[in-house]
């Protein structure tokens, strides 16, 4: 199970009276960096369901549950959270109504990461019964399933507020990391296949695979790829470096893991997530580089920050404005 817990469908109306959860009471000084941020650099949060982010983004702790359903209106109305991400859909379809309800949730100058699902982006799936553990997953990069359950309900729902629709491809394997083009090839057809209008952006977790036929094929479907802070990357600046040809006027960036640990253990030692722990100095700098120098060349950036990249994804993004805005001068 994973720990963004937007799981439980559409935002509801906020409620009414004591028990209702409202915006945390943010300093001035916080008010001030959103002030002087580039206004097309737009930062954001991995879901909003943390009951530890009390006097941070809320103005008290409820549960999880209780946030999912009732947290993104107060969410949208702190001064750096203009976009966020919506994790949910990877395991799990969401439909046109449920992306209605967020949208309608939010300002109109807010903005929604949305991962595709899974079953597009895994060649594997789990067989149950049998003596294999896993099969080839005949829905893997199925350009008419991504555009009838996915596509479709991403941009009707969430309509101008609709932000890059990330395609997450967890690590592939030798059978595709010692033949990169064998991905390369399939991955064009398949971009090149999906409805043309909505921002595409591709993740992928095999730095092998990180090449000039992999940004060829995302430049002739006019993808970008997006810039993710892992392990199992290359630093973010590095990365830039190899896609600038896909890194122009739309920037996707989702800042995901401090490096040196796997997920369920960056989980574990950052719960509940209420303050930095592990501070990633190398990446906040780079990526406030890279949001500086785009936004300058009037580039549309949006940046997600998980809870594990640093212990505290609204600390992180706080730390990152104030570089963004010490950097631009």
């Amino acid at each position: 199970m994973p720990d963004q817990l937007d799981l439980f469908g559409s935002p509801n109306p906020p409620k009414k009276g004591r028990n209702a959860v409202g915006p945390a009471e943010i300093a001035p000084a916080v008010h001030a960096t959103a002030a002087a941020l580039p206004p097309n650099v737009r930062l954001g949060t991995s879901s909003w369901s943390f009951p530890g982010w009390k006097d941070l983004v809320y103005d008290r702790r409820s549960t999880a549950a209780e946030l999912s359903k009732q947290g993104l209106v107060p969410y949208a109305k702190h001064p750096l959270l203009r976009a966020v991400g919506v994790d949910r859909s990877f395991y799990g379809p969401v439909s046109t109504q449920e992306f209605r309800d967020y949208a309608n949730s939010v300002p109109g100058s807010f903005r929604f990461l949305v991962k595709a699902a899974g079953m597009l982006t895994t060649p594997w799936q789990r067989v149950s019964g049998g003596t294999r553990k896993f099969d080839k997953n005949p829905r893997f990069l199925d350009a008419e399933l991504a555009a009838r359950s996915v596509i479709a309900p991403f941009a009707e729902g969430l309509g101008d507020k609709a932000g890059p629709l990330v395609f997450q491809f967890t690590p592939l394997g030798r059978e595709f990391t010692k033949d990169p083009l064998r991905f390369t090839s399939r991955l064009h057809a398949f971009l090149d296949a999906l409805p043309r209008g909505p921002w595409y952006a591709v993740e992928i977790r095999d730095p092998e695979l990180l090449n000039d036929d992999y940004v060829a094929a995302l430049a002739a479907a006019g993808a970008t790829h997006c810039l993710n802070v892992h392990g199992r990357m290359p630093p973010v600046g590095e990365q830039a470096e190899r896609a600038a040809a896909v890194i122009g006027d739309r920037v996707a960036v989702r800042w995901m893991l401090h490096s040196g640990f796997e997920y369920e253990e960056a989980k574990d030692r950052y719960a509940p997530f209420d303050r930095l722990v592990d501070e990633d100095l190398a990446s906040r700098e780079a990526i406030a580089a890279i949001s500086v120098r785009k936004a300058r060349n009037g580039a549309e950036i949006i940046v997600i920050a998980n809870n594990k990249a640093e212990g505290c994804a609204p600390e992180s993004l706080r730390k990152l404005a104030e570089e963004i805005v010490r950097q631009s001068g």
